[in-house]
């Protein structure tokens, strides 16, 4: 079986793609496969978060491109951005990884497809849909800029608990 072990630091095009949720792509230990069927194993430094694009180097020298896999999500849309601002306290106080973005139709808010969260946002006057889509959620305080002893500052972090939801 093959490993990945560090992100793609060079100029090499990618060659396979590794489709993963962003469940999958907080785990820094995984077995998976590669969306050719090859089985893959990671094995990156811990609270490594993978995103949409990132490029990743296999044992073999063959690059891999990080794809964001389609998911259960709610949408959350709120009639004017106070209300917007409510729902996205509310979440962000359960430590609920959210997306956040905007279209022709306005701001928006994304989060893992759950009930008891979709019941809350909907009491608060959103309007909530269920789709499908990649999650690409915010790093929050440990973007760029908050730096771990650790670590360097240069990667995005979000803490993912043993309840498997972000904080």
């Amino acid at each position: 079986m093959m490993l990945i072990d560090m992100r793609h630091k060079g100029g090499q095009p990618a060659t396979e793609q590794l489709v993963l949720d962003f469940n999958g792509r907080t785990k820094s230990r995984l077995r998976t496969r590669l969306a050719s069927g090859e089985e893959i194993g990671l094995f990156l430094p811990r609270g490594t978060i993978l995103r949409g694009g990132d490029l990743l180097e296999i044992s073999d020298g063959r690059i891999a491109q990080v794809v964001s896999a389609p998911e259960d999500l709610l949408e959350a849309r709120c009639a004017n951005p106070l209300g917007l601002a409510r729902a996205a306290y509310h979440l962000g106080n359960r430590h609920v990884a959210v997306q956040v973005g905007r279209d022709d139709r306005g701001d928006w808010l994304r989060i893992q497809a759950d009930h008891v969260l979709e019941t809350m946002l909907a009491g608060l006057g959103a309007e909530v849909r269920a789709l499908s889509a990649a999650f690409e959620p915010e790093a929050g305080a440990y973007a760029p800029g908050h730096h771990h002893a650790e670590r360097g500052a240069t990667e995005a972090k979000i803490h993912v608990m043993g309840d498997g939801h972000a904080h």
